[in-house]
């Protein structure tokens, strides 16, 4: 069994990580303080050295690695995955990359199951980074555990579809650069459970759609990322050519897009990781307690090793779950894809909070990026679907197999 990354993976990785170091990372203050200069504090993507590093990293070539094929770097899932884990480092480096969430899902599915016209309106403008995106699936008045049990309405009108409900937690959406959304509905209620749903093309300025508020987790705003927004939809009227794929394919799309999006989730969690684990050393190893150095106190290292046994084990089974959807497709990698969801937040929470706990109340403060990354990694225990869900799902396919 062969460990090793390919030598394009490999160039990939040296490249991207030069460029994270000599740009980005020194660049992370800079954009913060033009941000907090921005009249409007949710439009992130319009801050000067943003946008100056987009321009850097296209000029590099390391720009939509995450998409296949011919428009964009025509990566496989294996070799992709450590590239995100690299840019997990840095909260600014997937939009650097042009690789940030949801943007990459939608791009994803307007380039599977998007008309020729959804792909030149639409596609192209995100995959030039010209414009933001946002999905909205998860309602306030329903389970949204549940994909199939959304409460949204999309009924056809003559040329036209009219769309009434309510969404929340629909990330990016406070962006006013988030020109386009994906917005999940039921077009036939009386169908097949899976065939009720489909999905749509709002653009932001649509008459009807209104952008209620931003939603906040554990009190951060999330503002750097274009927040999570509450939206309500009264009577918004789009035409029909911009359903995608067809009434009733919703959940078929909502499906297809959670695959590659979870990989990039996993992968940018393990960098995050990373970085925390580096971290914990430093604090370690510069503090004294109790007349000896942290890095001395037994504690911290069964901590800290601790840390490292549980970031390889869960990096082995995410590139094991790349490497299956590269070989047998989504579909033969769904339990490992499960496994892989289940378990990275989950392990990656536990670290942050080793970490926090060594930094003590610096760990909760500003000042370093735990507590706000501890803050986003326990969204990924419900962003996706639930923990409780996955874990019941995945224990039904073992029982099965088992079974014979």
């Amino acid at each position: 069994m062969d460990f090793e990354f390919d030598q394009t993976t490999e160039d990939l990785r040296a490249r991207v990580r030069d460029f994270l170091d000599a740009e980005i990372t020194p660049a992370e203050q800079v954009f913060e303080e033009q941000l907090s200069a921005l009249d409007d504090p949710w439009a992130w993507s319009t801050v000067p050295v943003f946008e100056e590093l987009k321009e850097k990293a296209k000029t590099a070539g390391l720009w939509n690695l995450f998409l296949p094929g011919d428009k964009g770097a025509g990566l496989t899932n294996l070799q992709y995955a450590p590239l995100a884990e690299i840019t997990g480092r840095s909260f600014l480096a997937p939009a650097v990359f042009n690789c940030a969430a949801p943007d990459t899902g939608n791009m994803e599915v307007l380039n599977e199951f998007g008309s020729p016209q959804q792909q030149e309106q639409w596609l192209k403008p995100l995959l030039r980074g010209e414009i933001r995106s946002s999905f909205a699936m998860t309602e306030p008045d329903v389970a949204s555990s549940d994909a199939t049990n959304i409460s949204m309405r999309i009924e056809r009108d003559g040329g036209d579809y009219v769309i009434n409900g309510r969404k929340w937690w629909i990330t990016g959406a406070m962006n006013p650069e988030a020109r386009i959304f994906i917005v999940m509905g039921k077009t036939d209620p009386s169908a097949e459970r899976h065939r009720q749903q489909s999905q749509i093309l709002v653009p932001r300025d649509t008459p009807g759609l209104i952008v209620k508020r931003g939603m906040e987790v554990f009190g951060y705003d999330d503002h750097d990322h274009g927040g999570h927004a509450e939206l309500e939809f009264h009577d918004v009227r789009v035409p029909a050519g911009n359903l995608i794929a067809g009434e009733g394919m919703g959940f078929a799309i909502a499906q297809a897009r959670l695959g590659p999006g979870r990989i990039h989730h996993c992968m940018r969690s393990i960098g995050l990781a990373e970085r925390a684990i580096e971290l914990m050393c430093e604090r370690a190893d510069s503090r004294v307690s109790f007349g000896r150095p942290l890095a001395d106190q037994g504690v911290v290292r069964d901590w800290i090793a601790q840390s490292r046994v549980r970031i390889e084990q869960l990096r082995l089974l995410v590139l094991k779950t790349a490497w299956l959807m590269d070989t047998v497709g989504n579909k033969g990698a769904h339990s490992e894809i499960q496994a892989i969801k289940i378990v990275t937040p989950e392990t990656v929470q536990w670290i942050l909070d080793k970490a926090i706990q060594l930094h003590g109340a610096a760990g909760l403060s500003q000042d370093f990026p735990l507590a706000k990354a501890y803050a986003g990694i326990r969204t990924l225990r419900f962003a996706d679907g639930p923990d409780e869900v996955h874990i019941a799902s995945l224990a039904r396919s073992e029982l099965r197999r088992q079974r014979g």
